[in-house]
């Protein structure tokens, strides 16, 4: 069973604490900043872990994604998991103590796309980790009350921040239509590429096929529950899928994908790439294939909190590292060794030793 780490009696700081700063591409600094205080509706929480996402990468190496740019100092991080140490106005202060996983979304709620249930698609949504919003690499964090999700104890701290990429691959998959039978081509092996494999398999979906050009990370798929693997370009992919989940957001694996859907079959664009794509439009036309992007997620934590808890998605296994506060630039960098999945940032690490290694349960050879 995971392991948690409580955080004792431990409450809230008096001044500052500590967290990661980026200033400019490759600039980040370590620093001091007050601690936050929670206000109406707000619960304050002492980080535990932080995933590392390939948008905090981004960042860190360019300083911007498309039209989001970093302009002043910026705490980036939105994969997180803590614990709640102090409440706002109209917060029950029985929520003090809670273990929660932090949904880092902050939608405006008034909008169209709020009142229809489609907040992720919310025009002035606030999203930790994405200029000029301060993200979650650092000791504290005061959020909402209601994107702080109560996470059970078979859910570790690591696992807790990784409910967020877990959404991702939930929303991908349901927009696919992922169910009992399906089968489903995914192009990418990262992160998002393995939880949207452990999610079809706990849909139950009963071929699942992965394409990646890093053939050390296909291993890692088939640990997550890929059912065969290939390299693009190959021929080791035989016959139709029912739909297509594209996590590399290569051009020429989009391309490859789209192949092989059957008549009627769906394609989900997920990964982050090029601005257009050429596709075949012919074939799209006579197949009515459905294409479809997709924008972070909606509604899904309850379904990734309940994933989770009954064991049916091993997010520890993703974890090949762990990093104190102090090392989140070598955190930032790990990706650069072919063995790393998932960097894990953990602000109450104090130990360097614990930094090293790949421990994760899905071996990367």
């Amino acid at each position: 069973m995971p392991t948690s780490t409580s955080t004792g009696n431990r409450g809230r700081p008096n001044g500052s604490m500590t967290a990661a700063v980026l200033y400019a591409p490759r600039d980040l600094r370590i620093e001091q900043r007050p601690v936050p205080t929670p206000s109406e509706g707000e619960v304050l929480v002492r980080i535990l872990s932080v995933g590392v996402c390939g948008s905090d990468v981004h960042y860190y190496e360019h300083g911007r994604i498309a039209d989001f740019v970093v302009r002043s100092p910026l705490v980036l991080g939105h994969e997180s998991s803590g614990q709640i140490v102090e409440v706002g106005k109209g917060v029950s202060r029985a929520r003090v103590g809670e273990r929660v996983a932090i949904e880092p979304g902050v939608p405006c709620g008034h909008c169209g796309q709020c009142r229809a249930g489609r907040y992720n698609l919310c025009p002035n949504i606030r999203f930790h980790g994405t200029p000029p919003v301060d993200g979650t690499l650092s000791e504290f964090v005061a959020v909402r009350s209601e994107l702080a999700y109560s996470v059970p104890d078979e859910i570790s701290d690591n696992a807790a921040a990784l409910l967020e990429p877990l959404s991702v691959g939930i929303w991908a998959n349901h927009k696919a239509g992922t169910r009992t039978g399906t089968s489903l081509l995914i192009a990418g092996a990262g992160p998002i590429g393995l939880v949207t494999v452990m999610v079809a398999r706990a849909a139950g979906a009963t071929r699942i096929a992965v394409s990646d050009v890093n053939r050390n990370r296909l291993s890692a798929a088939v640990a997550s529950g890929a059912t065969e693997t290939a390299v693009p370009g190959s021929d080791d992919l035989a016959g139709e899928f029912d739909a297509f989940i594209d996590c590399s957001g290569s051009a020429a694996a989009i391309d490859a994908g789209v192949r092989l859907v059957r008549p009627a079959g769906s394609v989900v664009l997920v990964g982050m790439g090029a601005d257009e794509l050429r596709l075949p439009f012919g074939l799209v036309q006579q197949r009515e294939l459905v294409i479809t992007g997709t924008f972070r997620y909606a509604n899904t934590w309850p379904t990734a909190i309940a994933l989770a808890a009954s064991g049916r998605v091993s997010l520890d296994d993703l974890v090949t590292g762990e990093y104190g506060l102090a090392d989140t630039e070598k955190a930032l960098t790990a990706g650069r060794d072919q063995r790393s999945v998932k960097a894990v940032v953990r602000p109450t690490l104090r130990d360097p030793h614990r930094a090293k290694g790949h421990k994760s349960k899905i071996t990367v050879e």
